[in-house]
C-alpha cells in the first residue's frame, strides 16, 4: 500500500515496522504489503532482506503469501460455520424446518443427567487437586486397554475439539502440514487454520482414509494426521480391518508424525475400533469424547497418549489454571459406569443404526446414491453441482440440511459436492418423504 510508510534497514526492523502498522490499524487484514523488489528499492536494502522480513511475518502468523497475488496481512481465521450465510445454511434450523442439519443426538436416547448428579457424593475440589478424576481415568484406561499396546497415559480435555487443538499446538509450529480426511469434521479443519497450520486433504473411500492419499500427504511433509476410525463425520464411514492395517504399515515408516485418532462415537458405534497407530510412532493420541452419547453439554474427553504427549498436555491443563471441572468428570464417570449404561448404549446404538439405514434405503429407492457405509448420526449425499442450491431447495420443502462445502479441506471447485444429513431423530415415514424431496432437488 503506497500510503503506508514502512521503515527499517534490517529484516527484523522491517518486520517490526509492519507489525507496528498492523497494531496501529494502518495495515488491516487483507491489505497487501509492497512487492519485495519495490520495498527493497524504497528502503535501499537488498531484496533478500525484505524477503526474510516477510517470511518472519508469515511464520508469526501475521501475513500470508498468495503466490503471484503477493503477501497479505492475514485475515482473522474463522470456523466454516461462522462464514456461511444463515439463509443458506442455518447453524440452527429456521422455524418450521425439520432439523437434519445440527448433528445433534436424540435427547430421548441420552442418559438422565439429573439422576446421575443426584447420585454423586461430590466434595468440593480445591486448587492443587489432581487434574484427572480417578474414576473417569479408570473408565478411559479400561475402554482403551484392549486396543492400545503402548505405554498409556490419560489426560482430560474440554471435549474432542479442545483435545485436537492442544495436541496440535503442543507438537507443531506455524506453517506445518496436517493431513486431514476430505471431507472432514469442519472443526478439525478450522482448528488447523486458526493455529496457523496448513491442511493437506486425504481422500476417503468406503473403507475409510485411503492409504495412497495419506502416503502422498506424508511425502509432501505432513507432520500430523487426524483420523476418525469410525462413525466419521460427515460421511459415517468406518475403517475396515484391512484399511487400518494398510495405514498402520504406512505410518510405521514415518515415526516422527503425530497420529491423532478421534474416536468420538465409541460407546454407541456399531463398528469396532480399528487402531492405525503403529508401535514405532513416537507421539500419538487416542481421543474419546462423550458428547454424542452423554449429551452435547458434557464437554469432556479422555485422551490416551504416549507419556511425553501427556506431559505436554498437562502443562496446558494444570491445576490452578484450566483443568477440566472435577464435577464434570465425575458426572461423566457416573453415567459411563452406571449399571444401566450398557443397556442404554445398546438401545442408542440400535436406534441410530436403524434410522441411518432407513434413510439410505429410502434414498436408494428414489435413485439417490449414499456411497459410504454409515455409522453414527449422519449420512453423506453427493450432489452433481454446487450444493448451495440443493440446500436452499430442501429448505423451501421444509428440510434443514448441512451444506457439504464446510466439510471440505480442498476447494469445492474439484466438482465433488455433497450435503450432510443428520438422521438421529428421523422417523421411517419422514425418511421416505425427505428422500422424495432430495430426488426433486437433484432433478
Amino acid at each position: 500500500m503506497s500510503g503506508v510508510r514502512i521503515t527499517g534497514a534490517t529484516a527484523a526492523e522491517i518486520a517490526a515496522s509492519i507489525r507496528d502498522l498492523v497494531g496501529a490499524g494502518e495495515l488491516r487484514p487483507g491489505d497487501t504489503v509492497p512487492p519485495i523488489r519495490d520495498l527493497a528499492q524504497r528502503l535501499g536494502v537488498h531484496r533478500n532482506t525484505v524477503a526474510v522480513a516477510y517470511r518472519a511475518l508469515v511464520g508469526a502468523g501475521l501475513a500470508e503469501t498468495r503466490g503471484r497475488g503477493g503477501t497479505h496481512i492475514r485475515e482473522v481465521p474463522r470456523f466454516p460455520d461462522e462464514t456461511v450465510p444463515q439463509t443458506a445454511e442455518p447453524e440452527h434450523p429456521l422455524p418450521g424446518l425439520v432439523d437434519l442439519s445440527s448433528g445433534n443426538p436424540d435427547p430421548a436416547l441420552l442418559p438422565d443427567l439429573s439422576a446421575a448428579i443426584a447420585r454423586l457424593d461430590y466434595r468440593t475440589q480445591l486448587y492443587g487437586s489432581p487434574a484427572v478424576d480417578g474414576r473417569f481415568a479408570a473408565w478411559a484406561r479400561e475402554s482403551m486397554a484392549a486396543a492400545v499396546t503402548q505405554p498409556l497415559s490419560i489426560s482430560v480435555t474440554h471435549g474432542a475439539v479442545d483435545a485436537v487443538d492442544r495436541l496440535l499446538t503442543a507438537h507443531l509450529t506455524r506453517g506445518d502440514l496436517v493431513a486431514l480426511e476430505d471431507p472432514c469434521f469442519y472443526a478439525s479443519e478450522g482448528t488447523v487454520r486458526v493455529n496457523g497450520l496448513r491442511a493437506i486433504p486425504v481422500d476417503l473411500d468406503t473403507s475409510g482414509m485411503r492409504a495412497d492419499a495419506l502416503r502422498t500427504a506424508l511425502n509432501a511433509g505432513a507432520r500430523a494426521v487426524i483420523v476418525t476410525p469410525r462413525a466419521h463425520n460427515p460421511t459415517g464411514v468406518s475403517l475396515t480391518a484391512e484399511r487400518a492395517d494398510e495405514l498402520r504399515v504406512l505410518l510405521a515408516g514415518f515415526p516422527h508424525v503425530l497420529v491423532i485418532e478421534d474416536d468420538h462415537f465409541s460407546a454407541v458405534s456399531r463398528r469396532p475400533y480399528r487402531r492405525i497407530t503403529p508401535p514405532s510412532t513416537r507421539h500419538w493420541a487416542l481421543v474419546r469424547s462423550v458428547a454424542k452419547f452423554l449429551g452435547p453439554d458434557m464437554r469432556v474427553a479422555a485422551v490416551g497418549s504416549d507419556p511425553t504427549t501427556a506431559e505436554l498436555l498437562s502443562t496446558r491443563l494444570r491445576p490452578g489454571a484450566t483443568w477440566v471441572s472435577h464435577l464434570l468428570q465425575q458426572v461423566a464417570a457416573e453415567l459411563l459406569t452406571a449399571p444401566d449404561a450398557p443397556v442404554l448404549f445398546r438401545r442408542a446404538r440400535s436406534a441410530y443404526a436403524r434410522r441411518t439405514d432407513a434413510l439410505r434405503d429410502a434414498l436408494a429407492a428414489v435413485g439417490v446414491e449414499t456411497p459410504f457405509p454409515t455409522d453414527g448420526l449422519n449420512a453423506w449425499i453427493p450432489v452433481p453441482r454446487d450444493s448451495g442450491p440443493v440446500v436452499a431447495s430442501l429448505a423451501r420443502a421444509g428440510w434443514s440440511v448441512r451444506d457439504g462445502s464446510s466439510f471440505r479441506t480442498r476447494a469445492v471447485a474439484d466438482g465433488r459436492h455433497g450435503i450432510r444429513v443428520t438422521a438421529a431423530r428421523l422417523t421411517a415415514r419422514d425418511a421416505w418423504t425427505f428422500a422424495a424431496a432430495v430426488a426433486r432437488a437433484l432433478d
